[in-house]
């Protein structure tokens, strides 16, 4: 990948002050891109405007709704990329506010997918879905010819955005890729709670001097992506003309219990862990054990982690000790 190939390039991330749009922007800055983030700072979601303290003043930042299709029709225009990250991502809101979930993860999409066939067709799209549309895995690895059976709210919405980008693409020919994530991790992922994933609470728990609290038995397996290495995904994605249309999980070679990686965790950092029982409401929504197949961005786009978990969390834990009052 080259990545001096955004030099100068005009790029629009929506949800860029999130956790992942925010690791992505500071390269793309970084390496000469003009880059526009446009986030709603809506407390409950994943914007914090200390992202992008590394580049703070080389970002344009937009505070607008991605549900807004007047806003999103300014902002799509005369773009070259645009990275799709914004979403609600908690499966566990989904279920208590549907309609909320539905208007960011369907409605939202179809404005910026008519903003891009309205406004700028030729733009290059990348949309970040989400390994919960597969439901239960009948089978691991999950690749992505795995039936979809979303287990929530979250996962069927998802799936409808998905189906959106697909049908953009085969219709009007917008030139969208769709990546589906696993547990990304790291640095400015959201700690204040489990919204984006249980690995941030364990995080803050860990720092604060508290168990950190596995749900069940701890045997259930995950699999878990360092954010640098999502971000080169988008990267190399976005380059590739070969992905139009595709849709690519991401993924590990590494397959860890829960109580594993609580294990690795309170060697990094001096802590604990507990066992607790499975909330009801959780529970009724998990997918149980998953890994998912990387093997089709593997040989299609040459994708491969470069980053081991226990690594991964060393530095995700350092940044956090560091900046810790920035994420409560």
């Amino acid at each position: 990948m080259n990545i001096s190939t955004f030099n100068n390039k005009k790029v629009l991330i929506t949800g860029g002050l999130g956790f992942i749009g925010s690791n992505l922007a500071i390269q793309l800055i970084e390496a000469g891109a003009k880059v526009t983030l446009v986030d709603s700072l809506i407390p409950t979601y994943g914007g914090n405007l200390f992202n992008i303290e590394p580049v703070k003043y080389r970002a344009r930042i937009n505070i607008s709704d991605v549900r807004d299709p007047h806003a999103m029709k300014h902002l799509v225009a005369g773009q070259d990329y645009l990275f799709n990250l914004a979403g609600q991502t908690s499966h566990l809101d989904s279920m208590e506010a549907p309609e909320t979930d539905l208007n960011i993860n369907v409605l939202a999409q179809l404005h910026i997918l008519e903003a891009c066939r309205h406004h700028n067709p030729d733009v290059r799209l990348v949309f970040a879905s989400t390994r919960q549309i597969y439901g239960k895995p009948l089978q691991i690895p999950v690749d992505e010819s795995h039936p979809l059976n979303p287990v929530d709210v979250n996962g069927i919405n998802k799936l409808a955005g998905e189906q959106y980008h697909r049908l953009y693409y085969d219709v009007y020919g917008i030139r969208s890729s769709i990546l589906r994530l696993t547990n990304t991790y790291g640095p400015r992922m959201r700690i204040k709670d489990a919204r984006q994933t249980f690995l941030g609470i364990w995080i803050r728990r860990l720092l604060e001097g508290l168990p950190m609290q596995i749900f069940g038995d701890g045997n259930q397996v995950r699999d878990y992506n360092y954010v640098e290495d999502v971000v080169d995904a988008l990267l190399i994605t976005a380059l590739s003309d070969n992905s139009y249309g595709q849709v690519y999980n991401l993924g590990s070679e590494e397959d860890l219990s829960l109580s594993k990686t609580a294990q690795i965790m309170t060697e990094i950092h001096d802590g604990s862990f507990e066992y607790v029982p499975f909330p009801s409401s959780r529970k009724s929504i998990d997918i149980g054990d998953y890994q998912g197949s990387f093997e089709k961005i593997k040989s299609q786009l040459g994708w491969l982690p470069r980053t081991s978990f226990r690594d991964g969390m060393r530095e995700t834990i350092a940044y956090y000790k560091q900046y810790l009052e920035k994420y409560l």
